[in-house]
């Protein structure tokens, strides 16, 4: 069986070498020359923890191959569409013109009995719309179809999440669907185990929404209780150990701090909210726009409790940050807390010094105002105040008695409520938590 996957950023280009992995002969289709042109070479355009070696070896093995021509995809079995869904400039829906482009191209060269399967994220109904168009468009002699199949990749974990996910949604119109994606993904539904849930192609396009509202709907509720209990004295990590017992709660994804970002649930609570208004359904939705607020919220917390510790004037004063990426182990800077109260930080004048292991060259691009240091101990020379916002290992590990002679004052804002209080206290600093006391 011969796979095609048409787009190759995250999701196309990880998916792409896990299907070569997995032993598909399989070729990644984008109209990027650049960066097909990385990617031929073995070499990845993004940061993501265990990506580089399988792209190499899969390249160097033959098994996988990139191209810009869509010609290419002539003899695919199953041609995969990873393609970004970006939030429309005018509105918060989803933009959909890389999806329908990318269709309307694939459809000229598929070959009779392809199965065309989604993975971007879009507004339930699209799937339909573009089965139809498939239907109407093939050429001459030649039956194809589309299912649904959405990914569910966790950015620094997205080779575990292809090669072994922890559940599979297929959204089809056949039992020939159905058949061919099981022998897709045969090695991890017989190896692994992994659940399959077969269900129709609305109920499909609405998992991967209705997963991301539920986690960002989680976290603002976290976020929430940590703005109690910083009117209350209370702390929100103790908080949450105690209601994450609970069988129903869970821990996971209770971690009060300064919110989410990401190029995933910001766009999409607000895509899902939108589409929501064009089915008349919008009142169903209307908390979603709640939990973006705090999230936004926390992020102006942050630089509300800065300037308090700086005497309430920025102007002028120092400020080290520790984080660029929306989170650890990845370079995405797409919606980054972090990112987003540096430049507030800057706005207000502060002098501000930013260091992430992997995610300044992408940073430099958005805020190619701030001053971007090559070291953590460089960003914190000379500081007023130290805010810690994404939570790499790298800064957990942090001797503070040794950063306490490099700062000017040695005081920390810890937006991800990751430091050890007692450790940084204990080495002299002042340690302020989000939703601690």
């Amino acid at each position: 069986m011969r796979v095609a996957v048409i787009g190759t950023g995250y999701l196309g280009a990880v998916h792409a070498a896990g299907m070569a992995q997995l032993g598909f002969e399989t070729v990644g289709v984008d109209v990027d020359e650049a960066k097909v042109e990385r990617l031929q070479s073995g070499r990845s355009p993004f940061y993501e923890p265990g990506f580089d070696p399988i792209l190499a070896e899969q390249v160097e093995s033959g098994r996988l191959r990139f191209t810009t021509d869509f010609s290419q995809i002539a003899d695919a079995d199953v041609v995969f569409i990873g393609v970004g869904t970006p939030q429309k400039a005018d509105s918060h829906a989803a933009d959909m013109t890389y999806v329908d482009a990318a269709v309307a191209s694939i459809t000229p060269h598929l070959k009779d009995g392809a199965l065309v399967a989604g993975k971007s994220t879009v507004p339930v109904g699209t799937a339909q719309r573009l089965a139809e168009y498939v239907a109407e468009n093939t050429p001459e002699g030649v039956t194809a179809e589309l299912a649904w199949n959405p990914e569910f990749l966790r950015e620094g974990f997205a080779v575990q999440d292809t090669l072994h996910p922890d559940r599979l949604v297929f959204g089809v119109t056949s039992e020939r669907a159905e058949k061919v994606l099981r022998e897709i993904y045969a090695n991890t539904i017989e190896e692994d185990g992994t659940p399959v849930v077969v269900c129709d192609l609305p109920t499909a396009e609405l998992v991967k929404v209705a997963a991301n509202s539920f986690l960002a709907t989680k976290i603002s509720f976290i976020n929430a209780m940590a703005e109690i209990c910083e009117a209350a004295g209370a702390d929100v990590t103790k908080l949450a150990d105690a209601i994450g017992h609970d069988a129903r709660i869970g821990r996971k994804f209770l971690n009060a701090g300064v919110g989410f970002g990401g190029g995933c649930l910001p766009k999409d609570i607000r895509a899902f909210s939108a589409r929501a208004g064009e089915l008349g359904a919008g009142h169903a939705l209307e908390f979603l726009a709640e939990v973006d607020k705090i999230n936004t919220r926390r992020r102006e917390h942050v630089v509300d409790l800065a300037r308090v510790e700086l005497g309430g004037d920025l102007r002028g004063r120092r400020v080290a940050v520790l984080g660029a990426s929306f989170k650890p182990n990845s370079d995405d800077v797409r919606d980054s807390p972090a990112l987003a109260v540096a430049g507030a930080l800057h706005l207000s004048g502060a002098e501000v010094h930013v260091y992430d292991p992997k995610g300044m060259e992408n940073a430099a691009k958005v805020y190619p105002t701030l001053t971007y240091a090559p070291s953590a101990e460089e960003a914190l020379a000379g500081a007023e105040l130290v805010i810690h916002l994404t939570e790499w290992q790298q800064f957990r590990d942090l001797d503070p008695a040794a950063l306490v002679g490099t700062v000017k004052q040695p005081i920390v804002i810890d937006g991800r409520n990751a430091l050890d209080p007692e450790l940084w206290r204990g080495a002299g600093w002042t340690y302020i938590g989000l939703g601690r006391p």
